[in-house]
């Protein structure tokens, strides 16, 4: 059983790239290939369920106070269509804003989301609500937007920037080394968990300077590794497993060198504010990943970019397309596994309201390899830094970690 990309996972993803040609085509032609109207908005329970006539392009969504509201924007969709109000939700608002619609809830009492997510074909948008006290929606309202990406960012109206830049390539150095691979069936699939910083590199330190996140953040990924193990249900290895630094790219090479299914970064966050406490995780950004797609299909040797797949024969453009369409796929796989991480984190762990986030960060950048930056708390925060410094804090995110990596991948069998 491999549970990464297979050459039956590739041609799929081929068959899309023709597809979105054809689109293109179409589009390029002046025939529009899609139309996308918000057919409906109904709240359901605790959730609002917005359903759209085709694909539309990614959404994000803020919160507002005085009065209590919630902002949904979606790209290349037009307003319309019925709506429902219910519990949570007082009433809906729609209408036009830049390039797609604004879609307004009115609260009846303060509600934050924790969860939003685009269904399999991208014409449906569920977003889970919970009720919460006026100091939690205050700090929630202050965290910013959350962006929720469809299945395929390309069934939006308006296509999406592309980057062309023009770069010099370095000659590689020596490969480093692998680590070891713990779990002996080949057959499970391979988790590698980053132990973020290393050697001269301490990362934050707390405000009593005496832990550095470098220390822990490599104890947190060692207690990882044996509760992985200890499931019996993945392989795992680690970028180092000592006092060491590495640069960000040798970090995700050697997950991608090692064929790993996931790549797991893990950091302690730093803040001025000694009261700033919580986990997040991110995910890599919209922006980000165009500049890297643009960097890799610039690169002069093209082999084995993707999954094993040799593009040196291949057009810019379709090359381009191949590792921008592989890099949308990637980039959703680590967004619904950072909900989940989120939803394992919240009983066991210190979470903030907004828990999953996007950034441009180097480490995540691996085209082809679900990838999440898991910042386990404030060590800045003395509380969160002497629970990370615990052996029971880092047990507990050794346990969420396991828990999220289990259904990760049981949905992913589930699904084939």
């Amino acid at each position: 059983m491999h549970l990464g990309w297979t050459p039956h996972s590739l041609t799929r993803h081929i068959a899309r790239v023709f597809t979105l040609i054809a689109l293109l085509v179409g589009w390029l032609s002046g025939v529009p290939s899609w139309a996308q109207s918000v057919e409906d908005i109904r709240v359901q329970g605790d959730r609002v369920v917005v359903r759209f006539d085709a694909p539309t392009g990614q959404a994000s969504a803020f919160l507002l106070a005085g009065p209590r509201r919630i902002a949904l924007d979606i790209q290349g969709a037009r307003p319309g269509g019925r709506i429902s109000a219910g519990g949570p939700v007082a009433g809906i608002r729609q209408g036009a804003h830049s390039d797609g619609a604004r879609v307004v809830l009115d609260l009846a009492r303060p509600a934050i989301l924790t969860e939003g997510s685009f269904g399999g074909d991208g014409r449906t948008l569920t977003l889970e609500l919970r009720t919460v006290d006026d100091a939690r929606f205050a700090r929630a309202a202050a965290e910013g937007r959350m962006t929720f990406l469809p299945p395929f960012s390309y069934a939006a109206s308006e296509p999406r920037p592309r980057y062309t830049e023009t770069i010099a390539v370095p000659a590689r150095a020596a490969p480093v080394s692998l680590p070891r691979v713990y779990g002996s069936d080949d057959s499970r699939p391979l988790v590698v968990i980053d132990a973020g910083h290393g050697g001269h590199d301490p990362g934050a330190i707390s405000a009593d300077g005496r832990l550095y996140e470098k220390d822990i953040t490599l104890k947190v990924a060692l207690a990882i590794r044996d509760a992985l193990v200890a499931s019996g249900r993945v392989r795992v290895a680690l970028t180092r497993e000592d006092d060491r630094y590495l640069v960000h790219r040798e970090r995700f090479e050697i997950a991608r060198r090692l064929g790993a299914s996931l790549f797991i970064s893990i950091h302690c966050d730093s803040a001025g504010n000694p009261t700033a406490t919580g986990a997040t995780v991110y995910t890599l950004s919209e922006v980000a990943s165009d500049r890297e797609a643009a960097r890799l299909a610039a690169r002069e040797n093209k082999a084995d970019i993707i999954a094993g797949v040799d593009l040196g024969e291949a057009s810019p453009d379709v090359s381009s397309l191949l590792i921008d369409l592989t890099q949308r796929e990637t980039m959703n796989v680590s967004a619904r596994f950072a909900r989940l991480l989120g939803r394992e984190a919240g009983p066991r762990i210190p979470v903030k309201t907004n828990f999953h986030r996007m950034a441009s960060l180097l480490v995540l950048k691996a085209p082809d390899m679900p990838s999440v930056l898991f910042e386990t708390g404030y060590i800045s925060n003395a509380s969160d830094a002497q629970f990370l410094a615990s052996r029971e804090g880092q047990q507990r995110v050794a346990q969420t970690v396991r828990h999220a990596v289990e259904v990760h991948f049981a949905t992913q069998m589930a699904s084939r």
